[in-house]
C-alpha cells in the first residue's frame, strides 16, 4: 500500500505510472535541430551529453548546472559513484565542452558544487569561461560530524562568456531591517521609515545566508535528494537575464531552474535523464500556472529568512527610495566598468 502523508506534507513524489500525463508533456530529442521552437519551453528527456549537441548553438542567455557532486549518491536508482579527482575533472570538462557551444557572447553561467567539487570546478570553469565570483550560500542542513566540522556551505561559480554580459543589480537587493537607523537633519538616510518598521535594500554580496532548504510542508519540496529552493535559483535568473531570455538546466532534476524561469517569465530549456524527476518537473510547472510565487521573495524583493511577519506586513510597502542604476549596471558590464 502507498504511504499515507501527513496533512500538512507537501512533497512531491509522484511516480512515473501516476504521472503519466505528466511524463507526455516532455520531449526526447534524437536529431539536431535548428530552431528554437521545437524545444524552448520544454523538459528534455535524456542525457545532456548527446542531447546538448543537438540544441541551437549561440541560443542560450543563461546556464544553470547543478551537475552531480563527487560523492557517491543515488538519484532514483540510479548511483553516481564517486571517481578519482582527474576523473571527475575529466567528467567536468566534458560536460562544459557540451555546453559552452549553446551559449551567447553575452550569456553567462553558474555551476553549483561543495566544498570538495569546488576545488576543481573553479579551475576547470576558468578554462572556458571568465570567472566573475564564487558565490558561497549557506544551506543549514544536514547532521554534524564528530571529526570534523559540520558541512553548512555550498557554492556556486559565476562566469560569463565575455566581458559583456547581463548583471540586473536593483533586481537582486535584499530587504533588511534597520536596527539603528542614521538620519539626516532628522531624515531617513538611504532606509525607509514604515508602521511596521524600518528597512533598508542592501547590495546582495557573494555570501548568501538568507536562503531556506526546501523541506516537507513546502509546496516546492520533492522527494529529490539534492533540490535547490526556488529562491535560490530566483537570485541568479533576475540578475543575470531579462524577461524572455532563454535560461538552460543541464543537470535538471525536479525541475526547479525551469519552474523559477517560467515565474519570472523567462524560456527555459531543462535537460534530465530520470524519467521520474521529469514528470515531478512538470507537476511542478503545470502548478506554477495557478501559484507563481517564490518563498522568501514578495513584490519583487528578495527577505531575509525567518522574517515571515514582516513580507506580510510589508507587502505593498515599495522598495525604499534610491538612484535608479545607471542603464550599463542594470543590463551590461563591460571590462571597464565592472
Amino acid at each position: 500500500m502507498p504511504t499515507v502523508k501527513a496533512g500538512r506534507n507537501k512533497t512531491i513524489d509522484t511516480s512515473v505510472r501516476e504521472g503519466k500525463i505528466f511524463l507526455n508533456r516532455c520531449i526526447r530529442l534524437t536529431q539536431k535541430t535548428a530552431s528554437l521552437r521545437a524545444v524552448a519551453n520544454k523538459t528534455i528527456l535524456g542525457d545532456m551529453l548527446q542531447v546538448c549537441p543537438l540544441l541551437p548553438q549561440k541560443s542560450v542567455d543563461l546556464i544553470i548546472a547543478d551537475p552531480p557532486y563527487n560523492l557517491t549518491k543515488s538519484f532514483n536508482g540510479a548511483t553516481f559513484s564517486k571517481k578519482k579527482t582527474a576523473d571527475y575533472e575529466t567528467y567536468t570538462r566534458q560536460w562544459l565542452s557540451v555546453i559552452k557551444p549553446l551559449l551567447k557572447e553575452t550569456g553567462s553561467i553558474y555551476v553549483c558544487c561543495d566544498w570538495q567539487t569546488s576545488l576543481i570546478v573553479g579551475r576547470v570553469l576558468g578554462d572556458f569561461f571568465h570567472i566573475r565570483n564564487r558565490i558561497t550560500w549557506q544551506r543549514e542542513k544536514g547532521r554534524g560530524a564528530k571529526a570534523n566540522w559540520k558541512n553548512g556551505m555550498e557554492d556556486i561559480w559565476f562566469a560569463t562568456n565575455g566581458d559583456k554580459y547581463t548583471f540586473d543589480l536593483n533586481a537582486v537587493k535584499i530587504r533588511k531591517k534597520v536596527i539603528a537607523p542614521y538620519r539626516v537633519n532628522g531624515q531617513p538616510k538611504d532606509w525607509t521609515k514604515t508602521e511596521q518598521g524600518n528597512y533598508r535594500d542592501t547590495c546582495p554580496s557573494n555570501f548568501w545566508d538568507d536562503i531556506t532548504i526546501p523541506f516537507w510542508s513546502m509546496a516546492e519540496n520533492t522527494a529529490h535528494p539534492t533540490q535547490k529552493s526556488e529562491k535560490l535559483i530566483a537570485k541568479i535568473i533576475l540578475a543575470s537575464s531579462v524577461k524572455n531570455d532563454l535560461v538552460l538546466d543541464p543537470f535538471l532534476g525536479s525541475g526547479t531552474t525551469s519552474v523559477v524561469a517560467k515565474k519570472l517569465q523567462r524560456r527555459y530549456i531543462g535537460i534530465e535523464r530520470e524519467a521520474r524527476y521529469c514528470v515531478w518537473a512538470e507537476e511542478r510547472l503545470k502548478a506554477a500556472e495557478q501559484n507563481p510565487q517564490i518563498q522568501g521573495y514578495v513584490n519583487g524583493v528578495f527577505w531575509e529568512r525567518n522574517s515571515l511577519p514582516e513580507q506580510k506586513a510589508q507587502t505593498k510597502i515599495p522598495r525604499s527610495k534610491k538612484k535608479s542604476a545607471p542603464k550599463a549596471c542594470r543590463k551590461f558590464f563591460t571590462a571597464k566598468n565592472k
